[in-house]
């Protein structure tokens, strides 16, 4: 009779623990879903912009057929993903070639002087700043859920409950080149 309450006892122990365990992961995996929304919005913001500043930009610097063609694939590419890794690789895609178009800007000192030019980077900074703010933070929770699903006890209901380790934000190797301008 004490055996088996024993057994009833250490089935009521591990059932608490793995409901404790499920309650965790679906907090932290909606944390997670919540920071990735935050990095959308604002790389949709990002991506209302460019069109007005590359037009601005095409009235100076016509022959930069290459940069601008790139900057609307990596719309294009954004827009048609499906999955956040393929957000993250058309984001970075942008970014590569944003740092093109700035670099661009600087050789016409009279794009740099066009307010509307002037008003559009700035707004741009400021989009810039609050992606890499919530990259950061997405990353951070990201961090965070994976470790709660690879340490142990975690571990072993992890698996059980189909929880897998979430991809982290990282730049490509576009986003890391340094920007050439060539005329």
């Amino acid at each position: 009779m004490i055996a088996l309450g024993v057994i009833i006892g250490i089935i009521v122990i591990i059932a608490v623990v793995a409901i404790s365990y499920k309650n965790k992961f679906v907090v932290l995996d909606n944390r997670v879903k919540n920071s990735w929304s935050q990095i959308d919005v604002q790389m949709q913001n990002r991506f209302s912009l460019v069109p007005n500043l590359v037009e601005t930009v095409k009235g100076y610097a016509k022959h930069e057929k290459e940069t601008f063609e790139g900057i609307a694939n990596a719309k294009t590419r954004y827009m048609s993903a499906t999955t956040p890794e393929e957000k993250m690789e058309a984001n970075n895609q942008l970014s590569g070639f944003l740092g093109r178009l700035f670099a661009i800007s600087e050789a016409y000192p009279e794009l740099k002087a066009n307010t509307s030019f002037e008003n559009l980077q700035a707004q741009l900074v400021e989009v810039e700043n609050k992606i890499r703010f919530a990259r950061q933070f997405y990353n951070d929770t990201v961090t965070e859920y994976n470790q709660t699903i690879q340490m142990f006890p975690g571990s072993l209901f992890a698996g059980f409950f189909n929880y897998h380790n979430a991809e982290l934000f990282k730049a490509n190797d576009m986003a890391r080149e340094e920007v050439q301008v060539k005329f």
